[in-house]
């Protein structure tokens, strides 16, 4: 739409697309509005759409993924919950441990992590485990006390549901869903956390492209959602000194395709605790709108994942040096 036009012509534009079968997303940006008309049959209504008052120009998105292109969305996403903001020039720093295990380990995790200066808390209520016998998390009871260390902290925070019954219970706790690396395709899933009204960080799966990445965020995003963030976590691959691999090379790639804010999670990128700081800092000096990171008040004794845990000393000393990169990328 043209820079001056009114909010009555967008709504007509709007009206018209979707009496031509197509879905109109009004997507407000910084300096205009963008009007994404979704469907098979678009370019045969390019000349009449093009001659409406108030419209700038029609064109057709190449991109398989219409509404995560910076083709309808040249500037980038800012997503802010509570303190915590991700995008636009901001990083966002979120920790916790793996699984909630109980109220004395949660909430000295959450002091920990608004000490060292994050303002997100992550903690796993339901756990999807590879065995039916390893620890599945506290569900309710898990989501309370994330609840609970939100009053006390005023951290946002970020939990994962694994599935579509579990939407409306995870969303009435959390201030971010999270749609696990197993859950990336899981389409119907996708819809229904779009249509919660809660921001949602999406993990890419252990083998999924990078369109298969960008399309799976089409899909919360088509269902009117636009607080979405991408997640990098590690992919499979023949390498077996870390869990998984962990491609920094995702971050300028995806913020040349997409203006969705790109989260870095290093502790299931690598595996190992000794790397998780490296890989942090690395991150953010190639650009990362934010960090996900596991921490645990005793990683030997944790009953998920304590091998790529940080201790809140960790965690602190990886806050500040990359804390440091974050001001001097900002200063240049």
């Amino acid at each position: 739409m043209e820079q001056n036009a009114t909010d009555e012509q967008i709504q007509t534009i709007a009206s018209k697309v979707e009496a031509m079968g197509l879905k109109a997303n009004i997507i407000v940006g910084t300096e205009r509005t963008v009007i994404a008309a979704i469907g098979e049959k678009r370019g045969s209504f390019k000349d009449s759409l093009e001659s409406c008052p108030g419209v700038s120009a029609v064109t057709p998105i190449s991109a398989p993924y219409k509404l995560a292109s910076r083709e309808v969305r040249p500037e980038p996403s800012l997503i802010e919950i509570l303190d915590f903001r991700a995008g636009s020039g901001h990083v966002g720093y979120v920790a916790g441990p793996c699984s909630v295990e109980s109220e004395e380990q949660l909430m000295s995790s959450a002091r920990a992590v608004k000490a060292a200066g994050a303002t997100g808390l992550r903690g796993g209520a339901f756990k999807p485990r590879t065995s039916p016998y390893s620890f599945q998390g506290m569900k309710e009871d898990g989501l309370k006390l994330l609840a609970a260390a939100r009053e006390e902290t005023g951290l946002a925070v970020f939990t994962e549901v694994m599935g579509t019954d579990d939407v409306d219970l995870v969303a009435k706790y959390a201030d971010v869903l999270q749609v696990g690396a197993r859950n990336m395709q899981n389409y119907r899933l996708l819809e229904a956390v779009g249509k919660c009204g809660k921001p949602v960080l999406l993990k890419r799966g252990a083998s999924g492209t990078m369109d298969e990445f960008l399309l799976a965020a089409e899909y919360i995003l088509n269902e009117g959602n636009d607080q979405v963030m991408l997640c990098e976590r590690g992919i499979r691959t023949f390498e077996t000194h870390t869990r998984f691999t962990l491609p920094l090379a995702s971050i300028p790639y995806l913020h040349r395709r997409t203006h969705l804010p790109i989260i870095i999670d290093p502790s299931h990128g690598t595996g190992h605790t000794y790397m998780v700081k490296d890989l942090a800092v690395a991150a953010v000096a190639a650009g990362a709108d934010g960090l996900i990171i596991e921490i645990h008040p005793d990683p030997p004794n944790a009953m998920s994942d304590g091998y790529q845990s940080q201790t809140f000393d960790e965690f602190a000393a990886t806050m500040d040096r990359c804390q440091k990169v974050q001001r001097a990328l900002q200063a240049d």
